[in-house]
């Protein structure tokens, strides 16, 4: 009797959310991912107020119950961050779990091990149930894994790399002096410490600069840099779409990211893959693809003295940064090229009984 091949529902953010998972999503949709696999993509959320996104949850939820009650075979791929919106996506995956329907849950971001301390005794048993519920729990770096491994023993983890496309940036054409943060504007990203360390630059560097991008405490950031009299040498750009993105990837000529907690940020992905050199903190999965010293410099988180040397070093030194951003660029190229990480993915799907369009239908199928 020949196995029918279930339909994968992925369960995400609208297209143009703000976040570090819809440009995930985007990715997939560009590289054909969408094109090559039976997905059903439903929005379990998008911008907007509370209300709204109540409402787009609840028709999500609709939409999934219908597709889990009208199809025998269905597999889902739900997308996670740490914090309270991670209930909402448990509702999906409550639901999949009820229907016996095999779900990946992929996590993103930093922050779990707060999020996983802070939400008490019930939370950490249904953080463990959905951990270890999940036919596959996709994380993207070592890191991660091993912290879910402690938490859900029986947890099935598997590091999925971020798929990042290089870009043809020339060194030539990056602006002397201007240093790029992209992520959210707030303490646990570094964000006041760089506004010191640059503080600290002028004698040695007039013509630092620095660019922030992302959401966040906007004023609180301006705020800090005028008290510290540079704030005429800080700019904000708000939330950057892809092609914005692109353009500060192509024109900065470093990028710092002194995070608290991270797991692996798609910035720092996206701004060595752009051959940027970076300065980032010594956390999370960032260890894992920066290599101190080669393809980019770590420094202890809140570590003011080594950033602000590192920052000198990569703005005086037009060759260092130079060499920096190139083994940059192939470091991701040989790890997280689109090809490369999708592939990772994509035999996840295969492994939960999914078959590509056109392919053979796996025997051990639902």
């Amino acid at each position: 009797m020949a196995t029918v091949n279930p339909r994968l529902v992925m369960l995400g953010p609208a297209p143009g959310t703000h976040g570090v998972i819809a440009g995930l999503i985007e990715t997939y949709r560009e590289q054909g991912l969408f094109n090559r696999w039976p997905v059903d993509y439903i929005a379990s959320h998008g911008e907007g107020s509370a209300a709204g996104n109540a409402a787009a949850t609840l028709a999500a939820l609709r939409r999934f119950t219908t597709l889990l009650v009208r199809e025998r075979h269905v597999a889902a791929h739900v997308h996670a961050a740490a914090g309270r919106t991670f209930w909402r996506e448990a509702l999906f995956m409550a639901l999949a779990a009820a229907a016996r329907c095999p779900f990946i849950l992929h996590l993103h971001g930093g922050g779990f091990e707060r999020f996983h301390e802070a939400v008490g005794p019930a939370g950490r048993c249904a953080l463990r149930f959905f951990l270890e519920s999940a036919a596959c729990v996709a994380v993207p770096c070592e890191s991660l894994r091993t912290w879910v491994r402690g938490v859900a023993r029986r947890a099935q983890v598997v590091c999925v790399p971020t798929p990042v496309a290089a870009m043809q940036a020339l060194p030539e054409g990056r602006q002397a002096g201007l240093v790029l943060f992209l992520g959210r504007l707030e303490a646990a990203g570094g964000v006041f410490d760089l506004l010191e360390a640059v503080s600290g630059l002028r004698t040695a560097v007039p013509d630092v600069r620095l660019l922030c991008a992302g959401d966040g405490d906007r004023d609180a950031v301006a705020r800090h840099a005028r008290r510290l009299g540079i704030g005429d040498a800080v700019k904000f750009t708000g939330w950057v779409g892809p092609s914005g993105k692109r353009a500060l990837l192509e024109s900065a000529a470093v990028l710092a990211l002194p995070s608290y907690d991270a797991a692996l940020p798609a910035a720092l992905l996206e701004a060595m893959a752009a051959g940027m050199p970076v300065i980032a903190s010594r956390v999370g999965g960032i260890p894992e693809v920066v290599v101190d010293g080669v393809n980019g410099f770590l420094c202890a988180p809140g570590d003011l003295a080594t950033l602000q040397r590192l920052l000198r070093r990569l703005l005086i030194d037009r060759a260092l940064s130079a060499r920096i951003g190139a083994a940059a660029r192939e470091s991701v190229r040989s790890r997280h090229a689109p090809e490369r990480a999708l592939a990772r993915l994509e035999g996840v799907y295969a492994d939960i009984g999914l078959a590509a369009f056109g392919a053979a239908v796996p025997k051990a199928a639902h």
